[in-house]
């Protein structure tokens, strides 16, 4: 059972607000979960970002969320960039402000933290890695695109089956600014807004 406060979160997302442009770059991720349903095969969304510290590892978790919510069957989500940083601690503040349960495993410049958004599921472990990572699938998963400066500058990921770039506003922009905590509150819900409406589109008849 998903923790009640992200549940809250979820029935209160206004997935009207999602304009046909991102409609239209969400289309080929509900298009590859579909696919694989229908085939029974193992989802794995690999989110990639720059430095895997921000806007991969909201769409990482919030995606995992959406499995849980919606029932998909076989889904894993990952994360990673084009090189390893850390995971920026407002993106746990946020995510612990919106009901998740954090635990850091590891400190150090590198934390590894169990990120739990429901009672009896796995909780997703954060922590910055490169999109390679022996953490992370090596072939078999979609790598989905999350900011621009990536997608561009990794023209190729080896062993995606598909790369869709769905691509977010960096929250950073925002650092030390009076405006920073506001600013990822509201990256964090973009996310979970449009991954609900990808997942609200998934035609679960696929996978009978």
């Amino acid at each position: 059972m998903i923790f009640r406060k992200i549940n809250d979160i979820l029935e209160s997302l206004d997935v009207q607000s999602v304009p046909d442009s991102r409609k239209a770059e969400l289309a080929p991720l509900i298009e590859y979960i579909e696919e694989k349903l229908k085939n029974k095969e193992q989802i794995n969304l690999n989110f990639i970002c720059t430095h895997n510290s921000r806007r991969s590892h909201l769409s990482q978790i919030w995606a995992q969320v959406m499995g849980e919510y919606f029932n998909i069957p076989k889904l894993s989500c990952y994360s990673g960039g084009t090189e390893a940083t850390a995971m920026f601690p407002m993106v746990s503040e946020t995510l612990e402000e919106q009901g998740f349960e954090i635990t850091p495993i590891s400190q150090g410049k590198n934390p590894v933290y169990a990120i739990k958004y429901a009672q009896n599921a796995h909780p997703v472990i954060g922590f910055s890695k490169t999109y390679d990572h022996n953490f992370n699938p090596v072939s078999d998963f979609a790598a989905i695109m999350t900011c621009s400066q990536a997608d561009e500058g990794c023209p190729f990921i080896a062993g995606a089956e598909k790369r869709i770039p769905i691509t977010y506003d960096d929250p950073k922009a925002f650092d030390g600014t009076p405006q920073q905590a506001e600013k990822y509150r509201e990256r964090s819900l973009q996310i979970a807004t449009e991954l609900y409406y990808a997942f609200s589109k998934i035609n679960q008849h696929a996978s009978n």
